[in-house]
């Protein structure tokens, strides 16, 4: 049973966030590699859900292969810009009553169109079928996630976009994180988020001192239903900080077991999170007290020592935003 599985004997049907990857597989004459699915008998493109501590590439290749039999030695994550999978328009309801959010990411590779002779999809049922379409012959699809990664491949073609379907409005703003907590307890959560790096004309970065765990970190919290990771990075920036941005760039993706955390009250997350360059900053800097109990700028060569940011996530997204040298915000 996955680890989504798990969380509905307690959460119902109701909308959770279904963290997952998808799989763009085109043959030597651009062809797309669509699967026929045993859920709902619609076509749709390949991947799943992520398991705890999965990196997307690992996931994307272990999906490829359940669902077809086929390895891909070029599968490669898509660019941010074209690769990120979130929002409301990505809602989805199963043929059983279950609803998500689906976020996560694309991948694509090639592979020969006679790979298609040697699949072997596992005896799960998930796969009814496997078959190359043209990206100007595709079959129905049945969801968005499936309409806008065509999308992707057919705007490559210079073909227009397929129409998303209609879905409903999300549900109104609240702490699902925090109800969701109060039934599973500590138990690791899969955590979709985003934090901005925000830079001042100096080339500093802005920094929080957490007021849970007293550690340095960037602006940022955990996705509401139904939320972007840039709509949530808009609004952890502007809660947590009063700042406004003109755009948010996205840099990076980070996922996997080395993003796991652990708060000082024993709840568990793993982090899929993006970071985002903010650009246009304006504002006055008012914080909020309730979740950071104050606030710096920090140089590039005169950052905090590792041990006082606050765990492996935020480590690496310092790290990173230096190494692409600050550029001011």
């Amino acid at each position: 049973m996955s680890s989504l599985s798990e969380l509905r004997a307690v959460w119902g049907q109701r909308a959770l966030p279904a963290v997952g990857v998808s799989v763009l597989l085109q043959d030597g004459a651009g062809r797309v590699l669509l699967q026929r699915r045993g859920d709902d008998g619609g076509w749709g493109v390949l991947g799943g859900g992520l398991e705890p501590g999965e990196d997307f590439l690992s996931a994307a290749r272990r999906e490829l292969h359940e669902e077809t039999g086929l390895r891909c030695p070029n599968l490669r994550l898509l660019p941010l810009d074209t690769g990120l999978v979130s929002g409301q328009d990505f809602w989805h309801r199963y043929p059983n009553g279950d609803e998500v959010y689906l976020v996560g990411l694309r991948t694509e590779g090639t592979v020969p169109a006679a790979a298609l002779d040697r699949a072997r999809p596992d005896d799960s049922g998930e796969t009814l079928e496997l078959r190359w379409f043209a990206l100007d012959g595709l079959p129905p699809l049945s969801s968005n996630i499936n309409r806008e990664s065509m999308n992707v491949l057919r705007a490559r073609r210079g073909l227009p976009p397929l129409p998303r379907l209609d879905v409903p409005p999300p549900p109104p703003p609240g702490d699902s994180l925090r109800e969701l907590r109060a039934l599973v307890g500590s138990r690791p959560l899969m955590t979709p988020g985003a934090n901005v790096a925000v830079t001042n004309e100096r080339g500093e970065v802005l920094l929080l001192k957490h007021a849970g765990t007293g550690r340095w970190t960037l602006p940022g919290g955990s996705l509401e239903p139904g939320e972007s990771f840039a709509e949530c990075a808009a609004r952890e920036l502007r809660e947590k900080t009063g700042l406004r941005a003109a755009s948010l760039i996205p840099l990076e993706m980070f996922a996997g077991a080395e993003y796991r955390f652990t708060y000082p009250n024993g709840d568990v997350i793993d982090n899929i999170s993006v970071l985002f360059r903010a650009q246009g900053v304006s504002g006055e800097l008012v914080l909020d007290l309730t979740e950071s109990h104050g606030a710096a700028w920090f140089a590039p060569d005169a950052l905090p020592p590792v041990g006082e940011l606050s765990g492996p996530l935020i480590q690496a997204k310092v790290e990173r935003w230096r190494r692409l040298g600050p550029g001011a915000s």
